[in-house]
């Protein structure tokens, strides 16, 4: 899945349970629902869309395909057996567990919640459903 910064589900995609997620990064990117990209402010030069990534898309093959689609990848380094070294930074507005609050609303649907469905183009139905669902809320809501 992937979700602009409020959380609004941008674009899904069904894959297999032991695929990993770098490998659907490519069909998740093309899958965007908004193909128009918004133009930059006037007084700035070039803004370019940014993509945020957790640990495990940190493979050159993702970074390959990221900046291939036009985005600028911020993605987390993989500490190997090393501890990872705080640094202090201004602060921003908060970029984790995004998707796992637009995971958490899906949640919400009980027929999402366990698959019982057989066909993957009938799971993806309900899930581009609750998605349409999930976005209307925040329209009318805030």
């Amino acid at each position: 899945m992937l979700a602009d910064k409020k959380g609004i589900p941008l674009s899904v995609v069904i894959t297999a349970a032991n695929t990993h997620d770098m490998k659907a990064t490519a069909e998740t990117l093309d899958c965007i629902v908004i193909k128009k990209r918004p133009l930059p402010p006037p007084k700035k030069k070039k803004q370019q869309q940014n993509l945020c990534l957790d640990k495990g898309y940190n493979y050159p093959q993702t970074e390959h395909e990221v900046v291939k689609r036009g985005y600028v990848p911020h993605i987390r380094e993989r500490c190997e057996g090393k501890k990872s070294v705080k640094k202090k930074r201004r602060h921003h507005t908060t970029r984790r567990w995004v998707i796992e609050r637009t995971n958490s609303w899906h949640n919400s649907f009980r027929k999402l919640l366990v698959r019982y469905e057989k066909k993957a183009e009938n799971y993806l139905g309900l899930v581009h459903l609750s998605c349409c669902i999930t976005v209307y809320r925040r329209i009318i809501l805030g």
